[in-house]
């Protein structure tokens, strides 16, 4: 990866960019490592633009029907979450089309070489790569144009995306030198909080994922509190009681993984989880755990269903936040044609 000065992002106004796809329920690691950490940079006085990005949810096949409840699902989320759409802008990406142009435009920076090695081509992809999606193969171009066409200098990412975000400072980096300008900001990934990765309730050794093939492998966004409840209380563990130190649950993912799921929900880390919980068993952990998660989704869950049941307004919002984001993006996108030699008449 290209090194870059520190001090490269100092003439950009701070901004952060993040996206989730809205191709499925979204789960409690989508709350943990995404839409709880957005809102408390929404917090911060920061410019924040956060966006379901549908141009990446059709690398692979999507059904229309679903994919547009998908959308509002996942914006009515945003929103129960707590992002304020008068605070932060909130738009779905194709309502924006300069994220496809800027995208075709960084397909013809990149290098084909940093493409086949991104990590999750390779995983996505498997043994049938040449029956995948153009889209998906430049999938990661599309992430740095999203990213790159705001300006954004922070982008809030799990672990598994942050090579997405390096990979956009490389782009930004070649276009710059290329055309020998300082356009382009060197966007930093921000991973942070206990519980950034939030692995399955059935295997901690596998990230929670929507598309598990086992329900309670996960907390979707839409249970109800006897659900939640019920799905900490059978999360798979070990025989053994939580340990006195954080150390002593090396070897233990299922263990972690609850350890850091209760310190993300309650706002602490994990070794005050285990100052409070070490020794005890999960007879006791887990009642405590399923509590906590119910206080703080189930009003959210409830909120999602309100909002679900008014779609015109959802549409309204991600449409007054499309134009706010079209505002920032179109002057940076008509720089980048006029910097690359394209006429513009208008």
């Amino acid at each position: 990866m290209t090194d870059q000065p520190a001090d490269l992002n100092a003439k950009f106004q701070k901004r952060i960019f993040s996206g989730i796809q809205p191709s499925g329920n979204l789960t409690l690691g989508n709350y943990l490592g995404a839409l709880k950490r957005f809102v408390q940079k929404q917090d911060e006085g920061i410019e924040t633009i956060y966006c379901l990005v549908d141009l990446h949810a059709i690398t692979v096949w999507q059904d229309p029907e679903a994919l547009r409840r998908q959308t509002r699902e996942a914006a009515a989320a945003f929103i129960a979450a707590g992002i304020d759409p008068a605070r932060s802008i909130l738009f779905n990406q194709s309502q924006v089309s300069a994220h496809a142009e800027m995208g075709w435009l960084l397909n013809c920076v990149a290098r084909m070489g940093w493409m086949n090695r991104m990590t999750q081509w390779k995983d996505k992809a498997g043994k049938n790569a040449e029956k995948q999606s153009l889209g998906l193969f430049a999938y990661p171009t599309l992430m740095a144009a999203d990213i790159l066409l705001y300006h954004a200098t922070m982008v809030p990412v799990g672990e598994d995306q942050k090579q997405h975000v390096e990979l956009t400072r490389d782009i930004a980096a070649k276009f710059n030198h290329d055309y020998k300008v300082d356009f382009f900001p060197s966007p930093a990934p921000l991973i942070e909080g206990a519980a950034t990765r939030v692995m399955s309730l059935r295997d901690g050794s596998k990230k929670m994922s929507k598309s598990d093939p086992s329900d309670a492998s996960r907390i979707n966004m839409t249970d109800d509190a006897d659900t939640i409840a019920k799905k900490f209380r059978k999360a798979v563990t070990d025989p053994e009681p939580l340990p006195e130190t954080l150390e002593g649950l090396e070897g233990r993912a299922e263990a972690r993984n609850l350890v850091n799921v209760y310190a993300a929900l309650a706002d602490i880390s994990p070794e005050q989880v285990i100052a409070e919980f070490g020794g005890k068993g999960f007879g006791t952990f887990k009642p405590a755990l399923a509590d906590l998660a119910v206080s703080k989704l189930e009003p959210i869950s409830t909120e999602m269903s309100r909002l679900m049941a008014d779609p015109a307004e959802i549409d309204r919002i991600l449409g007054v936040g499309a134009e706010k984001a079209d505002a920032i993006a179109q002057p940076i996108l008509a720089k980048t044609l006029d910097i690359m030699g394209m006429i513009r008449s208008r």
